[in-house]
C-alpha cells in the first residue's frame, strides 16, 4: 500500500482513513456494487474464499493487491470469513452517489467477530453464539455471556475452576478480557478459545453500572437480582461495551440480564462433561448424548435442550414438573402430536425476534412472525384445553399478540420477497400516495396504450406510435406521410427517414412522473416498513417469553417422543443417598448397536451406608467403562427431567458428578497422561460432597504397577474413610489386587464385568456380577486388535511363565529377568513362521563337511533369495 499520500487517489486516502480505525480487521470496501479488499486484507480474502487476486498500478511502493466480490454476495463471504477467525469490518457508502459530486461519503456500518454474529449463514441453528467478557478481580473472576442472535445475556462470578467449568460447558465463540491480564488468562483457561484483549479502561465498575443502567433503563440492577455481583457486572458492562464498539447499537432485545445460579444446578466439571461427551467429543466420528436425545423441532428448542444438558437441576420440585409433563405427554400421544405440528410451524422465533430488535429483519422474516404468532395461539388454545396444571400455566403465560399480528397481516404482501429493496413489501390500501405511485410505475403500459389512441383519433394519424428513449425519454413517433397532421403544440425533436419524433408537454410530465414513482415508492415503503418494524419491537418482550415457553415445551415434548420410541421410563427421583438402577441401557451405544443386536442390561445400586463403593473388574472391552458411563447419564438424564433408559430406577438427588474417565496427553502444555489423570483425580478429592456421584475408570495406568496400585487403593481408602462425606462411587479397575479392600472396608463391594472362555476364546458377556476377577484377559484384546500371531504366541508364553513363577512365591521382577534370559537363547526358529520354515529346511539338509566353499556362497545366496520373498 502507498505511504505517499500525495500519489494516493481520494478513494485510496479514505480506504486508509477508516481502515486506521480498524487495525485488526479485515476490511470490507464498498465501491459501487462490489465490495473490495486492499492489500493485506486482499491476500487473506482471495485465500480464504478462494477468489481471483488482482493487482493494480506501479509504483514506488510496488503494486497494490486487490480482491472483491458482489455486494449481494455479502453474506455467502462474510460467513466464511467470519468462520475462518477473521474480525470483519463491513464499509458501505453512506449516501446515494447521485446525489454528491465529489467522493461518496463511506463508514464502517457493522463489525462482525466470531463472537458477535447473528446471520443465518454464520451462526449454527442448534447452538448459542456467545460472546463472553472476563474480568480478573482481586479475589473472584467476573464472567458475562451474550448472545447478540437471541438476546440472552448471563452473568456470574466465582474462583477460577467455577469460571473454567463455564467457559466449558457454554463454549463461546469469543472471549474479551483485559488486555493486561493476558498471561493470567492463558495460564488458567489455556489457548482453546478465539480471544480478544481491550483496554483495561473498560473494566471498571463505574462504567459498567452506567452503560448497563442506560441500556435497561433502570436506576440499579436491584430488579434483575445480580446488583451484589459486583465483578460479574464489570464483565457485563464489558460485553455490552464491545457490542457497541463493533457497531451494534440497537439492542433491544438485550431486554433482560440473568444470574447463572451455581446452587440450582448439578456441578459438572470440565473434565465431566468432556469424559461423559455430553454435548461434545474429540473422537472422531464419535456421537454425543445431545446427538442422541435431540428430537427437538425448532432450533431454539434444540438450544434449551444443549442448556439442560449441560445445567442438570438440583431441586426435587422443578424435577418433578418436567418429569410430571413428559409423563403426561406420554400418555397423551394425539396430544403431543398437535403441539409439534404447531411448534414445527412455529421455527425459531427466539432468533426471529432478535433480529427485529436488531432492525436487520427481512419482510419475508416479518410474514413467519405473523405465521408463528397465529401457531401460538393453537399452541395456548391446546394447553388450555389439556386439563393439566403445567399446561394451564404455559396457556396463562403465552401471548398471541393480537394487535401486532393484526398489523402485520395488513401492512404486509402475502407473499413478500425476502429483501426489502426488492419492493412490493407493503400492501395495497395502506398508504394512498403509494398505491397512486404504484398505478402509475406498474400501470404506465396501459396509460400509454391510452394516450396512443387518443392522439390518433384526435389527429387522424393511424400509424402513430408511442415510444422511449434514452436521450429524449417518451416521444410520438409520426410517419412522413402523416406529418402535416401534426398539431402545433407539439414539439419535434428528432427527423429520421421514413418518421417525425415529437414530445408534447403531457409526455413529459408523465415521464417525470414514471420515472421518479419507482424510487418515490422504494422510499415510501422503506418507511411503512421500518415503522411497521420498530412497532413489533415494542412486543419484544412478550414474544421472547413465547419463545422460552415454546422451547421448553419443544424439549419435554422431544422426551416424550424419545420415551416411546426407545422405552424409556420414569425415574423416580428422590430426596436421599440412594442410587438403585435395574436394567439400565447406555443411551448413546444401544442406537448405535447393529441391527437385531441388543444392549446387555446392568443393575447398579449404590447407597452411604451398605454399597457405596463398587470396584468393579473384568477384562479390557468387556464393558467397564459403558457400565460407568451410562449409570452417569442416566442421573443426569433423570435430573434434566427425562424419562430414562432402564426398565427402573430410583435416582437420589446428586448435587455434583465427578469422572476419571480416560485420558490425553496434553503435552503442547508439558502434561503427560499421568499428570493429566492426577489432576483430574484431585479435582475430584478437592471438591466432593455427600450427594456426589464419582465414576473413576483405571485410576493409576499411566505410571508403574506398583505406583498405579498404591495410589488407586490410597484414593479408594480416602473416599471410604472421608469424615464428612460418603459419596457414592464406580470404580473400575485392572488392578484385581483392589479387590482386598472389600474385606476391610465395609462398605466397598466387588463387581466383575463377566466373560466366557470357550475354546480359548473369550466371549464378552457384558454382564455386571458380584465378586472380583482374576484376568484381563489382554493378550485376547491383543488378538481382536490384528496383533501378528507370532506376537500374540509369544505373549501367551511369557504370561504361562509368569503365572508359574508366581504361583512359586517368586516376585514380577525375578520372573521377568528369567524371562529375558530365556529370550536370549531361543532358536531363531521356534516360531511357525513358512519363510523361516522353509530357511530351517534349507540348512537342516546340509552336510557342511562335504560342502566346497562355492557351494556354501551358493547355498547362502538362495536362503537370501528364500528370504526377501
Amino acid at each position: 500500500m502507498a505511504k505517499n499520500n500525495s500519489k494516493e487517489t481520494p478513494l485510496m486516502q479514505q480506504y486508509n482513513a477508516i481502515k486506521a480505525k480498524y487495525p485488526g480487521a479485515l476490511l470490507l470496501f464498498r465501491v459501487g456494487d462490489f465490495y473490495e479488499t486492499f492489500g493485506e486484507d486482499a491476500v487473506k480474502t482471495a485465500q480464504i474464499l478462494g477468489i481471483v487476486l488482482t493487482r493494480r498500478g506501479t509504483g514506488p511502493n510496488g503494486a497494490l493487491e486487490l480482491a472483491g466480490f458482489p455486494h449481494h454476495s455479502l453474506d455467502n463471504y462474510l460467513s466464511k470469513l467470519v468462520r475462518a477467525g477473521q474480525r470483519v469490518a463491513i464499509c458501505d457508502q453512506l449516501e446515494d452517489p447521485k446525489a454528491t459530486k465529489t467522493i461518496v461519503k463511506r463508514g464502517v456500518t457493522e463489525l462482525v467477530t466470531p463472537g458477535v454474529a447473528y446471520s443465518d449463514n454464520i451462526v449454527s441453528q442448534k447452538s448459542n453464539n456467545y460472546l463472553a467478557a472476563v474480568y480478573f478481580d482481586k479475589s473472584v473472576i467476573g464472567v458475562s455471556f451474550a448472545d447478540i442472535s437471541t438476546g440472552e445475556f448471563l452473568v456470574a462470578q466465582g474462583d477460577a475452576e467455577y469460571i473454567d467449568k463455564l467457559l466449558q460447558s457454554f463454549r463461546p465463540n469469543e472471549i474479551v478480557y483485559q488486555k493486561s491480564k493476558r498471561k493470567e488468562f492463558h495460564e488458567i483457561f489455556g489457548d482453546r478459545f478465539y480471544t480478544f484483549h481491550l483496554d483495561d479502561w473498560a473494566f471498571t465498575s463505574d462504567y459498567a453500572m452506567e452503560i448497563l443502567t442506560k441500556h435497561f433503563e433502570v436506576a440499579s440492577l436491584k430488579g434483575f437480582g445480580v446488583d451484589k455481583l459486583s465483578s460479574g457486572i464489570v464483565a457485563a458492562g464489558v460485553a455490552l461495551h464491545y457490542l457497541n464498539e463493533t457497531e451494534h447499537r440497537n439492542l433491544k432485545h438485550i431486554s433482560s440480564i440473568s444470574r447463572l445460579e451455581q446452587d440450582k444446578y448439578v456441578w459438572l466439571d470440565r473434565f465431566t462433561i468432556r469424559n461423559l461427551e455430553l454435548v461434545a467429543t474429540v473422537n472422531d466420528n464419535a456421537v454425543t448424548l445431545f446427538d442422541t436425545l435431540d428430537q427437538t423441532s425448532t432450533p431454539m428448542g434444540a438450544r434449551l435442550l444443549h442448556r439442560w444438558i449441560i445445567m442438570p437441576l438440583k431441586e426435587l420440585k422443578p424435577i418433578e414438573e418436567r418429569l410430571g409433563m413428559v409423563a403426561f405427554f406420554v400418555e397423551q400421544p394425539d396430544l403431543l402430536e398437535t403441539f409439534t405440528g404447531h411448534i414445527r410451524e412455529i421455527g425459531d422465533l427466539e432468533r426471529l425476534i432478535s433480529k427485529v430488535g436488531l432492525l436487520r429483519v427481512g419482510p419475508r422474516e416479518l410474514c413467519q412472525l405473523k405465521k408463528a404468532l397465529y401457531h401460538i395461539e393453537e399452541v395456548k388454545k391446546s394447553a388450555l384445553n389439556a386439563n393439566d396444571p403445567y399446561l394451564s400455566l404455559i396457556s396463562d403465560q403465552l401471548d398471541i399478540c393480537l394487535t401486532v399480528r393484526e398489523k402485520l397481516e395488513n401492512h404486509l404482501q402475502e407473499d413478500p420477497p425476502a429483501l426489502l429493496i426488492k419492493g412490493n413489501v407493503i400492501a395495497d390500501g395502506i398508504d394512498e400516495e403509494l398505491d397512486r405511485l404504484r398505478k402509475i410505475a406498474f400501470g404506465g403500459k396501459d396509460y400509454l396504450v391510452e394516450i396512443q389512441k387518443r392522439e390518433a383519433a384526435n389527429t387522424g394519424i393511424p400509424s402513430l406510435k408511442v415510444a422511449f428513449n434514452n436521450v429524449f425519454g417518451y416521444y410520438l413517433e409520426v410517419t412522413h406521410t402523416h406529418k402535416d397532421k401534426v398539431p402545433e403544440d407539439w414539439i419535434r425533436k428528432q427527423t429520421l427517414v421514413n418518421a417525425e419524433r415529437y414530445i408534447t408537454p403531457e409526455l413529459k410530465e408523465y415521464e417525470e412522473q414514471i420515472l421518479g414513482a419507482e424510487e418515490k415508492i422504494q422510499q415510501i415503503e422503506t418507511r411503512l416498513y421500518n415503522e411497521l418494524v420498530q412497532e413489533v419491537a415494542g412486543y419484544i418482550r412478550q414474544i421472547q417469553l413465547n419463545a422460552y415457553l415454546v422451547a421448553k415445551l419443544d424439549v419435554l415434548l422431544c422426551f416424550a417422543r424419545l420415551a416411546i420410541d426407545n422405552h424409556y421410563v420414569k425415574p423416580e427421583v428422590q430426596k436421599n443417598k440412594t442410587l438403585d438402577i435395574k436394567g439400565g441401557r447406555h443411551p448413546v451405544i444401544e442406537k448405535r448397536l447393529p441391527a437385531g443386536e441388543e444392549y446387555i442390561t446392568n443393575d447398579v445400586f449404590l447407597d452411604s451406608d451398605t454399597q457405596q463403593i463398587i470396584i468393579i473388574t473384568g477384562p479390557n472391552m468387556s464393558g467397564k467403562s459403558a457400565i460407568l458411563r451410562q449409570t452417569g447419564l442416566i442421573v443426569l438424564m433423570a435430573q434434566m427431567g427425562c424419562f430414562v433408559p432402564a426398565k427402573e430406577a430410583t435416582i437420589g438427588l446428586v448435587d455434583k458428578v465427578f469422572t476419571r474417565v480416560g485420558a490425553s496427553d496434553n503435552l503442547s502444555s508439558g502434561e503427560s497422561t499421568f499428570m493429566v489423570e492426577m489432576n483430574e483425580t484431585a479435582s475430584i478429592l478437592n471438591n466432593i460432597s455427600e450427594n456426589s456421584l464419582i465414576l473413576l475408570d483405571e485410576i493409576g495406568r499411566g505410571t508403574s504397577t506398583y505406583d498405579g496400585i498404591s495410589i488407586a487403593w490410597a484414593i479408594a481408602e480416602y473416599l471410604h474413610t472421608h469424615p464428612s462425606a460418603r459419596p457414592k462411587t464406580l470404580f473400575a479397575t485392572h488392578y484385581h489386587e483392589l479387590n482386598e479392600l472389600a474385606n476391610t472396608m465395609s462398605r466397598i463391594r466387588n463387581f466383575n464385568v463377566s466373560v466366557k472362555e470357550v475354546s480359548n476364546k473369550v466371549i464378552f458377556l457384558r454382564k455386571l456380577v458380584p465378586g472380583g476377577s482374576e484376568h484381563s484377559f489382554g493378550i485376547h484384546v491383543a488378538k481382536m486388535a490384528g496383533m501378528p500371531p507370532r506376537l500374540i504366541s509369544r505373549a501367551n508364553e511369557i504370561l504361562k511363565k509368569l503365572e508359574i513363577d508366581r504361583t512359586e512365591g517368586q516376585s514380577i521382577k525375578d520372573s521377568i529377568k528369567k524371562v529375558q534370559n530365556q529370550a536370549y537363547q531361543l532358536q531363531m526358529f521356534s516360531v511357525e513362521d513358512p519363510i523361516l520354515v522353509k530357511v530351517r529346511d534349507t540348512l537342516n539338509n546340509l552336510d557342511v563337511n562335504i560342502l566346497t566353499p562355492v557351494e556354501a556362497l551358493l547355498k547362502l545366496d538362495e536362503i537370501q533369495r528364500i528370504i526377501k520373498q
